[in-house]
């Protein structure tokens, strides 16, 4: 079945950086493309990044462009959003997905908080 697993969040500083990766199984992945969104309490989902399945197309939300960048090893069927000049606002469950803006799988989560 498809599988999307989540690692590398924790605790930043403001102005710190974090690596998300994300692990896919089940599904041939290196014709999807796949997202990065998160989940603030009370706050609702919030897209924040999508790459194409070869890598030719990126998008980043307006609140994050400049500071995060989505990457992805179709060989080792990973996905990865390097994280820096990391602000508390950032703070967030994090979960990547299976598709563009709109998805059909999504893995539990990572938690980012950025505090001092």
């Amino acid at each position: 079945q498809v599988q999307l697993v989540e690692s590398g969040g924790g605790l930043a500083q403001p102005g710190g950086s974090l690596r998300l990766s994300c692990t896919a199984s089940g599904f041939n992945f290196s014709v999807y493309a796949l997202s990065w969104a998160r989940q603030v309490p009370g706050k609702g989902y919030e897209w924040v990044s999508a790459i194409s399945p070869y890598s030719d197309e990126i998008e980043y939300a307006d609140s994050v462009k400049g500071r995060f960048t989505i990457s992805r090893d179709n060989a080792k069927n990973m996905v990865y959003l390097q994280m820096d000049s990391l602000k508390p606002g950032d703070t967030a469950l994090y979960f990547c997905a299976r598709g563009w803006r709109t998805y059909d799988y999504w893995g539990q989560g990572t938690q980012v908080t950025v505090s001092s």
